[in-house]
């Protein structure tokens, strides 16, 4: 019986690499491993998956009955509905530990760093399997997305040590140049529709008796919003009504400015306010020096909720 490995859903590129890391390790180690995904993959990660030659892992939305395991996440809202019927085997992770349960020991590598790629990393260390050129040059992508070249403040020294790592593996000279190249291809907005770019890297939370939805848009210039912010903010509330959610929040992260401007639709803005100390003018604010959701947005948001 294969076993499935997939992130969360609308995948990024941690999540997608993760799962096809993850899987190559286990295999490694004699398991019958199956990288997957629950959604459609972004344009930065088919420009890592093309450089690298490497296939989209295959769609997998239902998994009743299956052995699983999960990575760059363990919140149930970011799994398949199904995954209460599922065995989860394992979780690899860099987030806060989420509302999964499990009837049965589990393994779990959880630790506070930039990017799942690199607790995989330290798996493949541990384990002492060696990582194929192409798979080093994909986590080292991975890694590099998720701590925005380094300038994100969940990057760790670990994380910086890995690059360097797999860069050697891959046989990469200028790491940061190809991290540029793809942040590029990551601030691409045109011919995206609205709905396509709030969720590029959308993620919905529970937070007490509420829900929450909090995407993220990663450029490398905030000029490129300048015609469809009202297409976003139009389609935020079309998001907000089909979920039944409270809020939704979409960070425009500028990655040369390193700040993020913050659109809002939600029922009680002044909750916002209070978690970010601010006062929204036309449902937005600029918060200087905030690269990361998950470090520097949701902590500050569950306290209101």
């Amino acid at each position: 019986m294969s076993t499935y490995i997939f992130g969360h859903t609308n995948p990024d590129s941690d999540s997608i690499i993760g799962a096809i890391s993850l899987a190559y390790l286990k295999n490694q180690l004699g398991e019958d491993c199956i990288p997957t995904r629950q959604g459609n993959i972004s344009a930065e990660t088919q420009f890592i998956l093309d450089k690298f030659r490497a296939d989209v892992p295959e769609l997998k939305t239902s998994v009743a009955g299956e052995n699983v395991y999960l990575v760059d996440f363990s919140d149930k809202a970011q799994a398949p509905k199904d995954i209460m019927q599922a065995t989860i085997l394992g979780i690899v992770d860099h987030h806060k530990l989420g509302d999964l349960t499990t009837d049965t020991p589990l393994e779990c590598w959880i630790r506070p760093i930039g990017c799942t790629n690199t607790i995989i990393k330290e798996m493949y260390d541990y384990h002492n399997i060696e990582i194929p050129k192409n798979i080093a040059g994909m986590m080292l992508c991975a890694i590099l997305s998720d701590t925005v070249i380094f300038k994100s403040p969940t990057c760790t020294k670990i994380d910086t040590k890995v690059v360097k790592e797999l860069a050697k593996i891959a046989e990469i000279e200028d790491y940061k140049a190809l991290g540029m190249e793809m942040f590029i291809v990551k601030s691409a907005v045109a011919g995206a529709t609205a709905r396509e770019l709030t969720t590029r890297d959308y993620k919905e939370f529970e937070m007490g008796s509420s829900k929450l939805g909090v995407g993220q848009l990663e450029v490398v210039d905030l000029s490129v919003f300048d015609n469809i912010k009202n297409d976003l903010f139009e389609d935020m509330k079309k998001l907000k009504e089909e979920g039944g959610l409270h809020s939704v929040l979409i960070l425009l992260t500028d990655i040369m400015k390193e700040g993020s401007q913050l659109l809002v639709v939600s029922d009680d803005e002044s909750k916002i306010e209070s978690a970010f100390e601010c006062k929204l003018e036309n449902s937005q604010i600029w918060l200087d020096g905030v690269l990361s959701r998950k470090k520097q947005i949701i902590p500050f948001l569950q306290p209101q909720f």
